[in-house]
Formats: C-alpha cells, structure tokens, sequence
C-alpha cells in the first residue's frame, strides 16, 4: 500500500522503533538472558531500508490499484467523522487481517513473501519490521476490498493496517510474560511466539493482528506452553543475514517447486497450494 498521503504522526514512531529494538538487544546481552543476534538486526534493518526504496519506486502498487477499484464501486460512504466509525474499521479491518494472515501461511504464493517476516532464528523486537520486498505485488490487498466496498476510503484502510502493524511491534519479544485476562481478547507476545515457534504443535496458529478473538472462533488458537519451548525460525532454517538472500529466498523456493511439478494441476498446486 501506500502511506504517502497518511498523517505522518503514523510515519514519525520508526526511529523509536528501530531505538527500542536495538536497546531490547543492548538489555539482553548486558544482563545476560541470552546471547543477542546483532548480525540479524541489521540484516532486518537492511530489510526496512530496501523495502522502503522499493516502495518508493512502486508507488501504490498491485494494493492501491485493488483498493481503488473495489472503493470506485462502493455500495455507500462511511462517515470517517464519526465517533463509531475508526472502532468499527479497525475491528473489520483486522478479522479481514486475520484471513489475510491465514492465507499467508496456506497459500504458497503469499508465503513466499511471508516466510520473510518468519526467518528469524532468535525472537526479537528487531523481527516485528521484517517484513519482505514483494507485499505490494503479492496481491494480498485484496482481502481489504470488502472494506473499500462497504465504503471505508483507501487512506483509511491503509491508517487502519499501519495502527494495526504498529500494535504488532510490541509483540516480537520474549521479554514480556504471560498478561492474564488481557489475553483473552487481545493478542499478546505469548499468543505471537506461537505464532513465531517452527514446533510442530504451534505451526500455523495465533493469526491475529490486534485480537486474538477470531483464532478462538476459527480454531486456529494454540497457548503457550511451559513444556513446550518455543523454536523460532523457519522448518527449514534460514542461515544468512544477506537482506537479498533473505528476501528472495521464499520465491526461489516457490519457483524451484513449479520446476519439479510434472503437469499444470502440479504447477498450480505448487504456487497456490500449501507450501511445503
């Protein structure tokens, strides 16, 4: 999407976020609760600045042009001035998140620019902005049409995600424990290192951005468990802090499964299938 025409107040928090990752890694490794990957915080770093130039030469992207066209063809307005409507946005916005999400991890195509967010092999706030080159071209827009449809503008739609993004920083740390009720409704770091964890029995849970609410619903929902230690990173583990090799990594994968599939219902089960 893009942010250039948002308020930059939701622009101005990345140097405090980038700060708060790299000061994360100075309190782990000064009071010693595990040795801190420093060669994976630039390579998330070096990931930020070359999607932020790549975003810069695409513009709007596959998603402004999906997001414009489902709004041209809106069956209403939504009054943005009310007092309901942001509420009600960004709890729409994020149960179409959360399908997004899911999609991401089920669908071969949307992973291969995923699996860039999941790389890490340590769990920090350093993971939260690695997120891939391709988001723009992926198409994965097309799960907030329904919201451009019903009337909600692309500005707000792309304000909601950013807010959305930003509540998902804090998420990425092992630093904070368990929050009690809190959890019940909301998504926390414990319900986003299942997310994060390569354990057979946590793959493919915990989804949502803001809530955990629509897991519980949709069955996808997994608690962290005292006997089960989360293990990050890819099943296949990533070994390199190249942010080219990092971000090219899934379609390269992608791109070798359609090699080795021997018919056209192979090929299209290998981009729009599951990853294997």
């Amino acid at each position: 999407m893009d942010f250039s025409g948002l308020p930059r107040a939701l622009l101005l928090p990345l140097p405090v976020l980038l700060l708060a990752a790299a000061l994360e890694g100075w309190y782990l490794q000064r009071h010693r609760v595990r040795p801190y990957d420093w060669r994976a915080y630039f390579a998330s770093l070096g990931d930020l600045a070359g999607r932020m130039v790549i975003n810069r030469l695409l513009g709007a992207g596959v998603a402004g042009l999906v997001l414009a066209l489902a709004y041209r063809y809106r069956v209403t307005d939504m009054p943005m001035h009310r007092w309901w409507s942001w509420p009600l946005l960004l709890v729409l916005q994020d149960f179409f998140y959360y399908w997004m999400h899911r999609a991401d991890h089920r669908i071969h195509w949307f992973w291969a620019t995923h699996s860039v967010h999941h790389s890490p092999n340590q769990y920090s706030l350093a993971a939260a902005y690695r997120l891939g080159w391709t988001g723009k071209l992926s198409g994965s827009a097309m799960f907030f049409a329904p919201l451009a449809m019903a009337g909600f503008p692309p500005a707000a739609i792309a304000a909601a995600l950013s807010l959305n993004l930003l509540y998902q920083f804090w998420l990425h740390t092992e630093l904070v424990p368990r929050l009690g009720v809190f959890e019940r409704i909301f998504n926390t770091p414990a319900h986003h290192r299942v997310h994060h964890a390569s354990n057979p029995a946590y793959i493919d849970r915990n989804y949502g951005g803001i809530f955990i609410v629509f897991d519980r619903l949709f069955g996808t929902f997994a608690e962290e468990r005292e006997d089960e230690p989360c293990r990050y990173g890819l099943v296949q583990p990533l070994h390199s802090d190249n942010p080219f090799v990092i971000a090219t990594h899934g379609w390269l994968k992608l791109w070798q499964a359609t090699r080795r599939a021997r018919s056209w219902r192979a090929r299209w089960r290998a981009v729009f299938g599951p990853p294997a």
